[in-house]
């Protein structure tokens, strides 16, 4: 009768680390998919107001947002359903705009600071009253490149 014989120690084999790549781009394609990039949460309700001559900013890096509107029925017991200014994620009152400014324009490169735009994020039904005293306020903060966001409405011939 034969007899079989090993040969050598038999031992765990290596883990094989070929499809390591593929699990790490596989990984990393699904978070920049899944991701969400969020600006900031509006408190306030706003339908923009329509136009048919719309253009489209060139480099959004340089501009800061101002939105005005009534509060969302959350925040309408807090503050009201007279339009209110929106800085970030709160609200803020007129003579905050020139801080609000001076901060935007401290985050960008000292040689884009005078391309900085402001633009006026304004719900439709929005009296100009507001609207005037932002763009006053921005007038004493040196924000003179204005914007205003509209959404786009086909022409009526």
């Amino acid at each position: 009768m034969a007899k079989f014989q090993r040969k050598g120690k038999g031992g765990m084999p290596a883990v094989s680390t070929a499809s390591l790549p593929d699990i790490v781009f596989m990984l990393l394609f699904f978070f920049m998919v899944s991701t969400v990039m969020r600006e900031q949460t509006l408190k306030i309700s706003q339908k923009l107001p329509g136009a048919t001559e719309v253009k489209k900013l060139e480099r959004k890096s340089l501009v800061s947002y101002i939105n005005i509107g009534k509060p969302k029925k959350t925040f309408q017991k807090m503050y009201g359903t007279e339009p209110r200014i929106q800085l970030n994620d709160a609200f803020a009152k007129v003579a905050d705009i020139r801080d609000y400014v001076a901060a935007e324009r401290e985050k960008m490169d000292e040689k884009e600071r005078p391309l900085m735009t402001v633009s006026l994020k304004v719900d439709e039904t929005t009296k100009m009253g507001i609207i005037v005293d932002v763009k006053q306020e921005l007038r004493k903060a040196s924000a003179l490149k204005i914007n205003y966001s509209t959404r786009k409405v086909e022409a009526i011939e």
